[in-house]
């Protein structure tokens, strides 16, 4: 019998945000155990410096490996909070996985839900899901974040673009992508409460954060900016983008951390926050629609066979 009572799945836990959160979580949780699931470890465990913290391997642009990776926690304690925070961003030209899927949309919306759909049937009656988000999923009339406005047709679109006509620019995949992370929590927390499932799920913004992952795709001199000046100038840098959302890693860890063991957030669900505050998503985020479109596609696309797909539907 393990001696943990719980454990908290994080993916793209050993960098970044991720690692943060893993690491106040493990601090503030010691009952838990903490897994922190990434493609590399990172030395992660060296940062955390927690007895209570594991590091699985984990390749969200692969199912294959995604169905192992569950098949591992089959023997772990039962999950109370799954943080689906993993995230890439390629600046440069379309590129797609072997799965014929987008490679932005295939890590940050298609492998970590294909990892809540396989891991449902462990979550605990009172299981928290957090999807990391972003403030980009805004339109530039409703907030200036700097980056090209999320172009969300249907999913199906978004995951198997045109090459031909596919736009160039990454940060535009990367905004869409983060705007398909909040309009599936809105058909999650719908179906959570259609199947009266005793869980909750929220999505979060950590803002703007100099110095974490995001960017290792970037030319060499962006990267040098982004991980070595941006994080040592940070209050400077909010009064260039005119926002104080802008945050170190370790500061918006803190409020991801948060939502994911706060007992004064145990009931709180289907609502966007940005760092510790809650607000309204985007307007087109709250488009049924498009909520239900992207569930659908998503759940055709995960499922091996019909009987998986009707368990995916029914959160079984």
């Amino acid at each position: 019998m393990s001696k943990y009572e719980s454990t908290i799945v994080v993916t793209g836990g050993t960098a970044g945000l991720g690692v943060e959160a893993a690491s106040l979580i493990a601090k503030q949780s010691p009952n838990k155990l903490v897994v922190i699931a990434s493609r590399s470890s990172n030395d992660a465990l060296a940062h955390i410096k927690a007895s209570n913290v594991e590091y699985i391997p984990l390749d969200l642009s692969k199912s294959q490996n995604i169905r192992e990776f569950v098949q591992k926690l089959q023997s772990y304690p039962p999950i109370s909070a799954l943080l689906l925070n993993a995230a890439l961003q390629f600046p440069a030209e379309v590129g797609f996985y072997d799965s014929g899927i987008e490679r932005t949309f295939a890590i940050t919306h298609v492998g970590n839900t294909l990892l809540f759909h396989l891991l449902a049937p462990r979550l605990t009656n009172d299981a928290r899901i957090i999807i990391t988000a972003s403030g980009v999923h805004y339109t530039a009339k409703e907030e200036k974040t700097g980056m090209p406005e999320p172009n969300f047709t249907t999913a199906a679109d978004v995951a198997r673009p045109d090459p031909k006509t596919a736009t160039k620019d990454g940060r535009q995949r990367y905004t869409t992508a983060k705007l398909a992370n909040i309009l599936w929590m809105y058909a999650l927390e719908r179906r959570i409460r259609k199947y009266n499932k005793p869980w909750t799920v929220n999505s979060f913004d950590p803002g703007l954060m100099p110095g974490s992952g995001l960017a290792r795709d970037y030319d060499a001199i962006s990267r040098f900016i982004w991980f070595h000046i941006f994080p040592r100038i940070t209050p400077l840098v909010r009064l260039i983008f005119g926002t104080d959302n802008i945050h170190t890693t370790a500061e918006s860890g803190a409020a991801l951390a948060r939502l994911a063991v706060d007992s004064n957030l145990k009931t709180v669900t289907g609502k966007y926050f940005e760092g510790l505050k809650e607000r309204p998503s985007s307007t087109d985020s709250r488009n049924e629609v498009k909520q239900e479109d992207l569930w659908n596609w998503t759940v055709a696309e995960l499922a091996k066979d019909e009987a998986e797909k009707r368990r995916f539907e029914s959160l079984d």
